[in-house]
């Protein structure tokens, strides 16, 4: 995956688009809980017509036949990818997945699980969801369920991605956010890296956001971005 995918953490479709405005190529983009609960799902297939690919963010969590009727319904916008809360477990994740299948009427979306978030530190994992184990304890094992449950792979931090890279194969994907250029800020995220630290480390598709949106000049940030991530190791 040589596009780095751009999180439109917007409110509004103009804001959208004034940002899209901005490229003349087509792009993978992250739609969120933030841009997508605000105004439905017509700003997909806004999105869709336009030719790009995107990731649609929600973070599904609930019980399996919920998630299998909202992935059977997601499947018909033709996202390229979708998420669930790994934390759901595997009969969850094993509903979700048959529910993009049994709504797609061509290419099944990819769907990955969110192992733990990267604004997540070990601390406020063990005292707010009472999980002893260390961090990477926890991503591997949620990573291991959403393989058993023949999830395309998982969100996790480029930290972790060398692990799940050796444990679960490099055909597993490992989608990264928190990438920043050098000497870039972190704002709310902790677990951070530069694009090539996730290329060396073995991210398969890395997320920006505030990165290239948060730019002066996003074409050049996405384009500076890219030439880090698209560089061989």
């Amino acid at each position: 995956m040589t596009r780095p995918i751009i999180a439109l953490d917007f409110a509004t479709p103009q804001e959208v688009q004034g940002f899209l405005r901005n490229f003349s190529q087509q792009l993978y983009v992250k739609v969120g809980m933030e841009y997508y609960l605000q105004n439905g799902p017509d700003v997909i297939r806004s999105l869709k017509e336009q030719g790009h690919s995107i990731f649609l963010d929600l973070k599904l969590h609930d019980i399996p036949t919920t998630v299998h009727k909202a992935m059977k319904g997601l499947a018909g916008l033709g996202v390229d990818m979708v998420n669930v809360h790994a934390a759901g477990g595997i009969e969850m994740m094993r509903a979700a997945k048959e529910g993009l299948i049994e709504g797609s009427s061509s290419e099944v979306p990819k769907l990955i699980a969110v192992t733990q978030l990267t604004s997540t530190t070990e601390l406020q994992m063990q005292q707010d969801q009472l999980i002893q184990s260390s961090l990477l304890e926890s991503v591997l094992h949620y990573a291991s369920c959403a393989h058993k449950a023949s999830l395309d792979g998982v969100v996790c931090s480029v930290h972790e991605s060398t692990m799940l890279r050796e444990k679960l194969g490099s055909e597993f994907y490992k989608v990264t956010p928190g990438i920043r250029l050098a000497g870039g800020e972190q704002h709310d995220q902790k677990r951070v890296a530069t694009p090539a630290d996730a290329k060396t480390l073995g991210s398969t598709h890395i997320v920006v956001g505030r990165a290239i949106t948060a730019s002066s000049d996003p074409v050049a940030a996405y384009h500076q971005i890219k030439q880090e991530w698209s560089r061989s190791v």
